[in-house]
């Protein structure tokens, strides 16, 4: 069973929304949600997530763990999500052996060029789709 990481920071809904979304579309994943905060680790397990934790070191154990990591493109740039993420985790999720599916927020002063502007449902839509791809490639 492949393990998919969802990482969110905030109160939880793009996380949230992923895990919904990938429920609906994929079967047999091993979905672990890791938050930066109680808040968005609560909302994402409610939402469905098999596993759950908070913070720096639940991104080390959870990297070490996944086959895919899921979340906004602030997953990897240090002090974003209003600081929420920490130099620490940006680089633990940025050099983890996992693929890594980002969804491309241009937020807290990253402006993302070339990106087309999408909705976040839509954003969601291909990220899931793309891990759908990824899954059915490598099983």
């Amino acid at each position: 069973m492949k393990t998919v990481m969802i990482v969110d920071a905030q109160g939880g809904g793009l996380g949230k929304q992923l895990i919904n979304e990938i429920r609906k579309e994929i079967e047999g994943l091993h979905i672990i949600a890791v938050g930066s905060n109680a808040t968005a680790t609560a909302v994402m397990l409610k939402a469905g997530a098999d596993e759950a934790a908070t913070g720096e070191n639940a991104v080390k154990t959870v990297c070490r763990r996944a086959d895919y990591i899921l979340g906004p493109i602030g997953m990897v740039i240090a002090d974003s999500m209003l600081g929420e993420i920490t130099p620490k985790m940006a680089e633990m999720i940025a050099s983890a052996d996992a693929i890594r599916i980002m969804i491309p927020f241009s937020t807290c002063n990253n402006f993302i060029a070339g990106v087309a502007e999408k909705s976040t449902g839509k954003l969601i839509s291909i990220a899931v789709a793309q891990l759908k791809k990824e899954v059915s490639e490598n099983s």
